[in-house]
């Protein structure tokens, strides 16, 4: 029999206040997709999340540390091949800074295969004096502002699932194909990154462990162990669409636990970590690592309830606290949340989310982050748990392999005027690879002090 805690199923949240969710205009319609869903085969597997789990728990002691990252919402249109290879290139890229500079085991992570859906600040958008429903992400409508395009449509449920499966045929053949090997370090590097200051940078380090490969080789170890031929790479997203989530939640035959089987890894937004609300409701009874993002405006007796909810064993790995309090606000606010969790003796895997709470919007009109914000809150982030003693576990970034001009700053200094150039995002503004390999170096220095 399945075991779960105390009075949960995968339906159970459907007694508890959903926020969030679309007003689906054909409920039949909606009955038809997730009785479809829910015969199809899982996404992710049960052992490979316990595999994650394992890891995080690492983390949250400090023998490894977390790298996440990927698109703010993935874009049905954007589900390519060299779009997903990009992506995985700087992730690898990333990884391999943090580990070789930093000197730590590095969880790969991407928010990719299902960040189809997004949360919303109200239901309805008016332009002109015209109200539709708002967008609400690939999965449930359209980006286009007409009555047709903004209609939610639960085949799109459907769709997200196999742009979610065809996303994870392609990484699991780079992963385990041999694209994923350390022999391959310097193919990684992107040609608009490689003759900049940090594509340099990164190429001296490929040499280095090219190099350390070469006398591995010499001296009898095989290049050919899994630790170098092959890499590992967990999915995550936001669990926000209920139904999607309950029809992807299988039991495992082994453990006889309940996993949402539509990615390794969830999280809950913001928005939505009511202690009494749906989300905590569902994810509290799954077997997945979960992540909480919590923001400047947190009761710590909130966050307290939350974690005895959703982590009652005070389980390892189980849980991962996702900050995003921005430049301004971290200082005040990091501390004490740090000091009450500690004190309560909760196992958490901490990690900093730079991105949400540092945007604004630029003279150009366009939303954006600075990059030297986003390094000053890492840094704070990472000084505050020194301080405190606790342990900086990982960074959650929202970021792309290709050469977008989103986000200002950086070794080319991307200004104001220059976002129109390439600013691709259909959300919110994300890191371009020379950017992301930028900041990678910077974490390294601190993973290693």
């Amino acid at each position: 029999m399945p075991t779960t805690q105390k009075n949960w199923s995968k339906s159970s949240w459907k007694n508890h206040t959903a926020l969030q969710q679309p007003i689906w205009p054909d409920q039949l319609a909606v009955d038809r997709v997730l009785a479809d869903l829910s015969t199809l085969p899982p996404l992710v597997f049960a052992g490979e999340i316990r595999s994650l789990k394992q890891l995080l728990a690492q983390a949250s002691r400090g023998e490894a540390f977390l790298l996440q990252g990927g698109d703010c919402s993935e874009n049905f249109s954007q589900v390519t091949a060299p779009n997903i290879r990009e992506t995985l290139k700087i992730l690898l890229q990333m990884a391999v800074v943090l580990t070789y500079a930093g000197g730590k085991p590095v969880i790969k992570m991407g928010r990719i295969a299902g960040q189809f859906a997004k949360p919303r600040s109200a239901d309805m958008e008016t332009i002109d004096g015209v109200a539709l429903p708002s967008y609400r992400g690939d999965m449930v409508n359209k980006a286009e502002f007409t009555p047709e395009a903004r209609m939610p449509n639960p085949k799109y449920m459907l769709k997200g699932y196999n742009m979610a499966a065809s996303t994870l045929n392609l990484l699991r053949a780079f992963t385990r194909g041999g694209f994923g090997s350390l022999q391959r370090v310097q193919a990684w590097n992107q040609e608009f990154v490689a003759q900049s200051p940090m594509g340099r940078s990164y190429d001296r380090m490929a040499k280095q462990i090219s190099q350390a490969i070469k006398f591995m080789e010499t001296i009898g170890i095989s290049s050919e162990t899994p630790q170098i031929n092959q890499t590992q790479l967990f999915t995550s997203h936001e669990a926000l669409l209920l139904q999607y989530e309950e029809a992807l939640t299988r039991v495992d035959s082994i453990t006889g636990d309940w996993y949402d089987c539509s990615a390794h890894m969830l999280w809950i937004g913001e928005r939505t970590r009511q202690v009494d609300g749906a989300h905590v409701e569902f994810l509290r009874g799954v077997h997945n690592p979960i992540g909480v993002k919590i923001g400047p405006s947190y009761d710590l007796d909130d966050v307290k309830r939350l974690i005895q909810t959703l982590n009652p064993a005070n389980e390892p790995g189980r849980l991962t606290l996702i900050t995003r309090f921005g430049l301004k606000k971290i200082e005040k606010a990091l501390s004490p949340l740090l000091r009450e969790m500690k004190k309560e003796g909760f196992n958490i895997v901490w990690s900093c989310d730079p991105m949400h709470a540092n945007t604004y919007t630029a003279t150009s009109g366009h939303k954006t982050r600075n990059f030297n914000d986003i390094l000053s809150e890492i840094t704070c982030f990472f000084e505050t748990h020194w301080s405190e003693g606790t342990i900086p576990g990982g960074v959650h970034f929202e970021m792309t392999g290709n050469n977008v001009t989103e986000c200002t700053g950086g070794a080319h200094n991307i200004l104001d005027e220059e976002l129109a150039d390439n600013y691709l995002t259909s959300c919110d503004p994300r890191l371009n690879a020379e950017q992301s390999l930028e900041v990678a170096f910077q974490i390294a220095d601190m993973i290693r002090s």
